[in-house]
């Protein structure tokens, strides 16, 4: 299948990136790093969750930022709703859209949110509902969709039957996410070939982390089958936090840079999104794995007189 021209980015680095983080990221921060996101020309934001704040304080102030938001510039702002009763506060904001999430496997799935794959199947059915009447679109994510540190591969049976309920709520898309970079670009191939075969109406975006370095190269082969929905967070950081060792999904400046090399357009401002990772980084307080924004782009070129000159 031809690659795509045009890729869709959504950056989840004020949700999933911040998720994990100790120390209180301040509202206005949060605030920043998204009006920064659209100045730059990301499409889609996932900004916050709305999760109980004893599950994930780090979220708390969701409708503060929500509000905060300079919304000037079209972006689709995405939220993500753990249960009904997080839809209905979601719903009451009136965000851009929902998007729910679960599992692949029984063991992620219990730990993730306490639930079994057909509580939680059961439970986006109020979701869609809720969602349904206040006139909001709904994603569905799948955790784990290539592998559990629990169990180790997950069943593509089980994927796609999570993606065929998705469908019957109605939802728009499907996300298929590596939590703990588990994804190998044969394996992308086999899921995404049986997704795209099994429901071909729901648009597939692919959320990678860069566990053992493969993350931009899991993208390629998403791309090589026609996919042009990535998510990606802005200094590679993130991690889940009810995962094992656990770390960033792939950067957003990494990926962009990437894309513009190949000659795929993404409508984002390379130069914006690294001084967005850099004050991120400066936020936090601790350095980012993001390549580009420490490397720069591949014609920034240095003076002679910026290193020491070989002796002998």
């Amino acid at each position: 299948m031809a690659r795509p021209s045009k890729v869709e980015i959504t950056e989840v680095g004020p949700r999933d990136g911040l998720q994990a983080e100790a120390n209180f990221i301040p509202t206005d921060a949060k605030i920043r790093f998204v009006n920064g996101l659209i100045a730059a020309g990301v499409p889609r934001i996932e900004f916050s969750s709305f999760v109980s704040p004893k599950a994930i304080p780090q979220l708390s102030d969701v409708v503060e930022v929500f509000e905060g938001v300079n919304r000037s510039k079209p972006c689709t702002l995405a939220a993500l709703v753990p249960n009904a009763h997080g839809a209905v506060r979601a719903a009451e904001a009136k965000v851009d859209e929902m998007i729910v999430f679960m599992s692949a496997s029984e063991s992620h799935n219990q730990k993730n949110v306490n639930r079994s794959i057909d509580e939680s199947l059961h439970g986006f059915e109020r979701v869609a509902q809720i969602a349904d009447d206040a006139g909001i679109p709904v994603h569905g994510a799948i955790a784990t969709g290539f592998g559990c540190p629990f169990e180790g591969d997950v069943s593509l049976d089980t994927v796609v039957k999570i993606a065929k309920r998705y469908r019957e709520y109605g939802f728009k898309g499907v996300g298929l996410g590596d939590t703990t970079g588990m994804a190998t670009p044969l394996i992308v191939t086999k899921f995404v070939r049986e997704l795209q075969d099994k429901v071909p109406e729901l648009d597939i975006a692919l959320h990678f982390h860069n566990t053992r370095g493969i993350g931009l190269v899991n993208v390629v082969a998403g791309l090589d089958e026609g996919i042009d929905k990535f998510d990606a967070s802005f200094a590679g950081i993130g991690g889940c936090p009810f995962a094992p060792k656990a770390t960033g999904n792939i950067c957003t400046e990494d990926l962009v840079y990437m894309l513009d090399e190949m000659g795929i357009k993404t409508g984002v401002d390379l130069r914006k999104m690294m001084e967005i990772a850099c004050d991120v980084e400066d936020t936090v307080g601790r350095e980012m794995p993001g390549q580009v924004m420490k490397a720069g782009l591949r014609l920034d070129l240095h003076g002679m007189e910026s290193v020491a000159t070989a002796k002998g």
